[in-house]
């Protein structure tokens, strides 16, 4: 029996206390000093957040909507340029096979009415590129707005109650960089226009084009 006792007091380990005291202590520091724990406990900065949070949720659902529109006004305008060019090659077809001297006197008529008919093509073509680059352009200011929104929460999560509350997203301005973009508004305002420009050009071609069609060359 004794040589029992011994063994089993052999196999006793002591766990100092104060060592998991002063664990637990470290532990509950570390929780209570917690920048989330901070703003839990102050309604002005829990608050704060829960506002920015959804203005966030907000800028996510506009931004959303604002590219599907995009995706679909780039479609539209693919499908009008289809439409133009299938157009054109109709028209051309039935001027080629009713050339003849009677309607060769008059080919400014069907010349007229291909002519009235590209305007028409080119000016809602035209309208729905405006619309495109004015929603590229919202797109992008709420991408920046949301960044600013996007980087004054992460500010706040990190500093918790010592975060300034009377601090605001920085929307109206950006951050500059190093290297300076250089905008050359005429080549800006011939990209976005390259398409109505070159449905123009080939309008003003197929215009002229029709009498030598009619009345040979």
């Amino acid at each position: 029996m004794a040589e029992t006792k011994d063994s089993t007091a052999a196999h006793i380990v002591e766990i100092p206390v104060e060592q998991e005291n002063h664990t637990q202590n470290l532990m509950i520091s570390v929780i209570q000093h917690h920048p989330l724990r901070q703003i839990s406990e102050s309604s002005g900065h829990l608050l704060l957040l829960k506002l920015w949070q959804r203005d966030e949720h907000l800028f996510g659902l506009r931004i959303g909507r604002r590219e599907t529109k995009m995706e679909s006004l780039k479609q539209q305008i693919f499908q009008l340029c289809c439409f133009f060019f299938l157009f054109h090659a109709l028209s051309l077809t039935l001027l080629y096979t009713s050339s003849d001297p009677i309607v060769c006197k008059k080919w400014w008529v069907p010349a007229v009415v291909i002519g009235a008919t590209s305007g028409v093509f080119v000016i809602v073509v035209q309208l729905k590129l405006w619309m495109y680059w004015k929603a590229r352009g919202q797109l992008q200011k709420e991408k920046t707005e949301n960044r600013a929104l996007t980087r004054c929460v992460q500010e706040l999560r990190m500093k918790g109650s010592c975060f300034n509350l009377s601090k605001e997203p920085q929307i109206g301005n950006r951050m500059k960089s190093s290297s300076v973009e250089i905008k050359w508004g005429p080549l800006t305002w011939f990209s976005r226009n390259f398409i109505t420009i070159s449905l123009l050009g080939f309008s003003a071609i197929i215009f002229v084009t029709s009498k030598f069609i009619l009345c040979g060359f």
